[in-house]
């Protein structure tokens, strides 16, 4: 009888190593956002989330390949990154922000870094109950995925609708202003790789009188990809942690805020680099590592019911090879997952 080939978590190449902000702990910003931006979002009415309401999904124009940029065999799937793309209605951009500006969520969930001054992350779904229902959806789920090439799911439930907020003061802005008319490839974030395979990015703002904001990939030849950011309502996906990167910056309007949900593959026996280098200084760490840990555990726990499920099946010849590869790479599933546990 044949033997059954013991199939292992796909391997391509490795994911390069992924750039830290300064800080070791997380802090809070010094810089408060304005009465005015927290008084308006207060002001919307709650309501719970429909999708026939709150959903307003269209395709990108465009989609960019590994291949395109000089990546091809990198990363989890063929999608390096998309145009802008139609996710979210206004009414859905309003709750959002009414939960991400309410008095428990700011009280507990903002953070700084040396990449940004005022972010808003770690919320839950407790105190953002509407934000959680919409990211989860199936449609939107099923959306993402789609774009990406792969079956995606949120890594964990702390990095779901990690915001950026920048409020522009008027002489500041004038300056920015001025700066972008000299050098229009003013960087907003420096070139850097994500923690996490795919991220999307949703525009919380009115975007209309903005300029830049584009990202700029670095292809596999040293020559660079400008992708244009999403506006108001809208998104963009990205293979972060396989693709070289930069945020420019944007000038005009009286604020930015952008929201990032970040993904991983669903299916367990994929490749799974995930790691914490730039979410560990910007997190609550009990939270983070229980979380991060937990999704690490299932992971290990499904691919062993699979595998284990192949050995019974192959009742001709046992795959010695098979299994022994196997359990090779989850030692060294296993050695990554610790690496990413440091001491606070």
């Amino acid at each position: 009888m044949a033997t059954t080939t013991i199939l292992k978590p796909a391997r391509t190449l490795r994911a390069p190593p992924v750039n830290a902000p300064g800080n070791l702990k997380p802090y809070r910003p010094s810089k408060q956002l304005p009465d005015w931006l927290i008084e308006e979002a207060r002001g919307t009415p709650k309501v719970d989330f429909d999708p026939a309401i709150h959903l307003k999904i269209q395709d990108p124009a465009q989609v960019y390949t590994m291949e395109q940029i000089g990546l091809a065999g990198e990363g989890i799937s063929n999608t390096a990154a998309s145009d802008p793309f139609s996710l979210f209605t206004p009414d859905a951009i309003l709750q959002f922000r009414r939960e991400l500006f309410s008095e428990a969520v700011l009280a507990n969930s903002q953070y700084a870094s040396a990449f940004a001054t005022n972010m808003i992350r770690g919320y839950g779904p407790e105190l953002a109950p509407f934000i959680f229902a919409a990211w989860h959806h199936p449609t939107v789920l099923a959306h993402i995925s789609k774009i990406a090439g792969i079956e995606l799911v949120p890594v964990l439930s702390w990095d779901v609708g990690h915001v950026n907020a920048s409020v522009n003061d008027p002489g500041a802005a004038r300056s920015r202003d001025e700066k972008l008319e000299t050098d229009p490839d003013m960087c907003a974030y420096a070139w850097h790789r994500d923690s996490y395979p795919f991220v999307c990015v949703t525009m919380l703002s009115d975007c209309a009188n903005m300029r830049g904001g584009e990202t700029v990939m670095r292809t596999g030849d040293g020559g660079t990809v400008k992708v244009r950011g999403p506006t108001q309502g809208t998104a963009v996906i990205m293979q972060g942690r396989y693709i070289e990167h930069l945020a420019l910056k944007a000038v005009g309007g009286r604020e930015r805020i952008s929201m990032v949900t970040s993904f991983r593959p669903k299916d367990a026996m994929a490749k799974d680099e995930c790691v914490l280098t730039s979410i560990r200084p910007i997190s609550e760490p009990n939270t983070l590592y229980s979380q991060f840990t937990s999704y690490r555990f299932k992971t290990l726990e499904e691919r062993f019911r699979i595998m284990m499920e192949r050995v019974q099946e192959n009742r001709g010849k046992f795959d010695l090879q098979g299994v022994k590869d196997f359990l090779e790479e989850q030692k060294e599933y296993i050695d990554a997952t610790m690496g990413e546990l440091v001491e606070y």
